[in-house]
């Protein structure tokens, strides 16, 4: 019974959290702050908050679901990392939790990756069914791509920092596995880089390929849209989600692709990609040029759009 009180304390938001609302239109996000969080921080943590919603409402042009919720806790660390602890729960509401240095400012925790990686998983409706390199991979993704759309870093910075985390998913080879095996052991093998960065080269791929099939009628956020639209409410399997995904595009694309990356043992070739996209690498740094074929799809890629659906 102690127990049980001690958790309701701990997570009550009625008796230990200070609520706020945010509203987009008929949408609604709940914020509650832990009443552990100093004052002088409280209008910092919801400005940071509603600017990364909005971040991840652009993507399909809302919230991927009417109603959802947002906890922040202080959690004090020696470490230099604002958000050093996030999780997402999948449920009626969608619920994520930060635990955050109640030190940090607006600027640190806006130019944090955590939130974006975190909201971004939002954006699709798995359920934690296995195959945890394409919920991750496709976290990983967006959250280069939602901090360069608000302005967090340039184009430059956005395909270096994908380039890198490409670079550190190729070097994390053992054990010889394939992706599919290696996905659910990853903690005990310490794989973390290969199974969240092979994840985020799918996602990379079938979203330049999309556009170039489809000459820029359709993108990857385009195909997420139509996605929420249906099956926003469904809880879905990683392949379930390529299944659809191919049927709402019209295109033969996540599925084949999904089936090669599970099957892959390392993280496949990038450098041609960028190469295609207009993306010079000379000693691991990425430069930009406009000259080349697909140079339109990486700008594209970078820009924030307004979504409609396939």
């Amino acid at each position: 019974m102690r127990f049980g009180l001690l958790l309701l304390l701990l997570f009550s938001p009625s008796l230990l959290a200070e609520r706020h609302y945010y509203e987009r239109g008929e949408q609604r996000l709940v914020i509650d702050l832990s009443e552990r969080l100093p004052d002088s921080k409280r209008d910092d943590v919801l400005g940071w908050i509603r600017d990364t919603a909005d971040a991840m409402a652009s993507v399909q042009g809302r919230w991927p679901r009417d109603e959802w919720r947002v906890k922040v806790i202080p959690y004090n660390t020696r470490g230099s990392d604002p958000v050093p602890w996030a999780q997402v729960n999948r449920g009626d509401p969608d619920v994520v939790s930060f635990y955050i240095d109640p030190r940090a400012s607006r600027e640190r925790l806006s130019n944090n990756w955590t939130a974006y990686h975190e909201f971004a998983h939002l954006l699709i409706p798995y359920r934690g069914w296995g195959d945890m390199w394409f919920s991750e991979g496709f976290a990983s993704y967006y959250q280069n791509l939602l901090q360069a759309r608000t302005g967090v870093f340039d184009e430059t910075e956005m395909w270096q920092r994908l380039h890198d985390g490409f670079i550190r998913g190729r070097t994390n080879r053992r054990p010889d596995l394939s992706l599919a095996q290696l996905s659910p052991t990853m903690r005990e093998n310490r794989s973390y880089m290969r199974v969240y960065w092979t994840g985020a080269w799918y996602w990379f791929r079938a979203d330049t390929e999309l556009r170039r099939r489809s000459n820029g009628e359709q993108s990857l956020d385009t195909a997420l849209a139509a996605l929420n639209r249906c099956c926003a409410d469904s809880a879905m399997s990683a392949r379930d989600i390529a299944i659809e995904l191919d049927r709402l595009t019209g295109q033969l694309l996540f599925v084949p692709l999904f089936d090669q990356v599970a099957a892959s043992r390392a993280l496949p070739p990038f450098e041609e990609q960028f190469a295609e996209l207009g993306i010079e690498l000379e000693n691991g740094a990425v430069s930009l040029r406009n000259t080349y074929p697909l140079a339109g799809i990486r700008e594209a890629i970078a820009r924030r759009e307004s979504p409609h659906g396939p």
